[in-house]
């Protein structure tokens, strides 16, 4: 007789991987289907956990970021009880700058919406997220070319997408996850609702539920499910530089006003980024243009970037919500036991541990506190 499971969670990056930790943990008897593509977002991402000093997303985003990020140290908790590997996780602050005249205005505007969510929360404290001096700015991240304006938020966190996910993988193990890698071609669905899936070699193997999380490829199963999951690959390459004698593991994250950023991590990497090609499709690799592009940028903001080595260069293709830039996470209306969970664009790492938690609570019929109904496939 077939095996047949309690849940299946389809794709392993870090959505999928946080939801087949949730399924495992909680007792249910789970598989998890991976391609293992190398192209996925989480491969190339550099994490970057501070909803607090972002001041465009809108307030939908902001709060289930709040809750997202305000989950990590219970969940890396947990993870390092098990036995897993680092996750990679670590708080090391954020600085949002402004470097030339032409990014004040947009400053300015991120810089009242961050004061005014500060205000309206009661958090954090003013001792954590202020202004500071182009000095102050230098003193907290030495490599920064003078600035016009900076805003310090000491609570920002980052975190490698590699290592969260394969930590998240060896704890849900631990819990009795069963992996397979191979390409789920349909869903089987019966009476109106899923009864498992059929892989590419024909196979069929059942489940009460499954979980799509395989990002950017996640809306292939739209016309099966009657629904549009209006998602697509944005390619992002992102660049991982070595600074020797630096200790950059104490340096903060920057973000400027031109779309990028750097992120550091210890002995002497830095990773700057990335690109946002929303017309790239499925081809995963590296341009002149993009790397030229990263490489600029982070040199305008970081001039003593120039003398570092080449340590690597990441391009993954991010799952790019098309419509509204929200996650699509919710069961799909029609097809009883089938959940949703892709869309989350650039901030796969922010959202990711969440999402899957709430998935998997999903799956297994238990309630969710969180408000997802913002993030719902029916509201295209």
């Amino acid at each position: 007789m077939p095996t047949s499971y309690d849940t299946i969670v389809i794709g392993g990056g870090v959505v999928g991987a946080a939801t087949a930790y949730h399924l495992a943990k909680a007792g249910a008897k789970t598989l998890l289907v991976d391609r293992n593509d190398a192209s996925r977002a989480t491969n190339a991402g550099a994490g970057i956990l501070a909803p607090e000093l972002t001041g465009g997303e809108s307030d939908e985003w902001f709060h289930f970021a709040v809750a997202a990020v305000s989950y990590y140290p219970q969940l890396v908790a947990e993870l390092a009880e098990t036995g897993a590997d680092d996750t990679s996780y670590a708080v090391c602050g954020k600085l949002m700058v402004a470097m030339d005249e032409d990014e004040m205005a947009a400053f300015a505007k991120a810089r009242d919406r961050v004061l005014a969510r500060q205000r309206e929360r009661g958090t954090p404290s003013a001792a954590d997220l202020h202004d500071v001096s182009a000095r102050e700015a230098r003193e907290l991240f030495p490599a920064l070319a003078e600035v016009q304006a900076a805003m310090w938020y000491s609570g920002a966190a980052r975190v490698d997408g590699r290592h969260l996910a394969k930590a998240l993988l060896q704890a849900a193990t631990y819990h009795g996850l069963t992996s397979q890698e191979a390409t789920v071609a349909q869903l089987q669905i019966d009476g109106g609702r899923t009864t498992g899936v059929v892989l590419e070699d024909g196979s069929a193997i059942g489940a009460q539920s499954v979980v799509i999380a395989g990002g950017a490829w996640s809306p292939r199963f739209g016309e099966q499910l009657a629904v549009q999951i209006p998602v697509a690959p944005q390619r992002g390459q992102i660049i991982h530089w070595d600074l020797p004698g630096e200790a950059t593991g104490t340096w903060p994250i920057i973000n400027a006003f031109h779309g990028h950023y750097i992120v550091c991590w210890p002995a002497g990497r830095v990773v700057t980024g990335a690109t946002r090609e929303t017309d790239s499709g499925f081809a995963a690799h590296t341009t002149a243009q993009g790397i030229r592009e990263v490489i600029d940028e982070g040199l305008r903001v970081a001039p003593r970037l120039a003398q570092a080595r080449l340590h690597e260069v990441r391009v993954g293709l991010r799952p790019y919500s098309t419509i509204d830039g929200l996650p699509i996470l919710g069961a799909v209306p029609g097809v009883e036991g089938v959940v949703l969970a892709t869309g989350h664009g650039p901030t796969g790492l922010q959202l990711g541990p969440l999402s899957g938690q709430i998935a998997a609570n999903l799956a297994l019929g238990e309630p969710v506190t969180a408000t997802i109904e913002p993030f719902r496939v029916d509201r295209f």
